[in-house]
């Protein structure tokens, strides 16, 4: 898990951050499990890198419990 993550910056629905094999990082939202079926998705979005300089693999962070927001 990459600490250096502003958690601040986060959409409220984020859950996790994590980088693609091209470079980019994302913020993964809460899945959506689509009516009528048996799977679910989570929409990502275009997030800062923060300095990250690790694998892609090994970059999936997920949202700390103190950091997440009361709905």
């Amino acid at each position: 898990m990459y600490s250096d993550i502003n958690w601040k910056e986060a959409p409220q629905s984020a859950r996790w951050w994590a980088m693609d094999a091209n470079g980019y990082a994302h913020w993964f939202l809460a899945p959506s499990v689509v009516s009528f079926t048996d799977f679910w998705f989570a929409e990502e979005i275009p997030a800062p890198r923060f300095g990250y300089t690790g694998a892609w693999q090994t970059s999936l962070s997920e949202r700390p419990a103190s950091e997440k927001q009361e709905k």
